[in-house]
């Protein structure tokens, strides 16, 4: 039976139809003591690392995020776990360390680049996920058309549609049937973390 799999939530529904995250937020960076990250056994709890990642919009130091980001992604590969990432004006800086880790899986969550960073992040073999913006962004909608269907996820995010919604709306603008969203997304979600 196919699942609607909600791949980054704030919203958790009783179901397990997205899997358990821990990791902390760019915007928590300057709150986070970076020496005492192992003694966390949430992230050994979890299915996956995330929210990490790099946000130049935000008034947070970026020498402290990058610190905090790097050692989470010594974390992740250490565990052999997923990681979600959160990436905000700061695509090149996120690629650069990504690319010193080797990591299971790598999924931008809430992805609203353009049609080139998301050729970028597949040739590395990166997933895209999407949600309540991408209607909003017609670079993103250009992207969503290129991303195939092995590569992609959904999210409802922080948005308080459901992600039955998410679904019909992205494949929608990706040109495909729900079916076929669904039976991707179910198997994207199966290689990542049942396997």
């Amino acid at each position: 039976m196919l699942r609607f799999i909600n791949i980054h939530t704030h919203h958790f529904s009783g179901e397990h139809t997205e899997p358990r995250a821990f990791g902390f937020h760019p915007w928590d960076a300057e709150k986070v003591d970076i020496a005492t990250l192992d003694e966390y056994g949430s992230f050994t709890e979890n299915e996956a690392i995330g929210e990490i990642g790099l946000d130049f919009a935000c008034e947070v130091d970026r020498e402290q995020q990058e610190r905090l980001f790097r050692r989470q992604l010594e974390i992740a590969q250490r565990l052999g776990k997923p990681v979600i990432l959160h990436c905000v004006k700061a695509f090149e800086p996120t690629l650069n360390l990504l690319s010193r880790y080797s990591l299971k899986a790598v999924i931008f969550h809430g992805f609203i680049g353009s049609k080139e960073q998301a050729e970028t992040a597949l040739k590395r073999g990166y997933y895209l996920s999407f949600g309540h913006r991408t209607r909003h962004s017609p670079k993103s909608i250009e992207a969503l058309r290129i991303v195939p269907l092995n590569r992609i996820f959904v999210e409802t995010d922080e948005s308080d549609r459901t992600i039955e919604a998410m679904y019909e709306e992205i494949a929608d603008l990706k040109g495909v049937t729900i079916e076929a969203l669904l039976t991707a997304t179910n198997e994207n979600y199966r290689t990542i973390f049942e396997k």
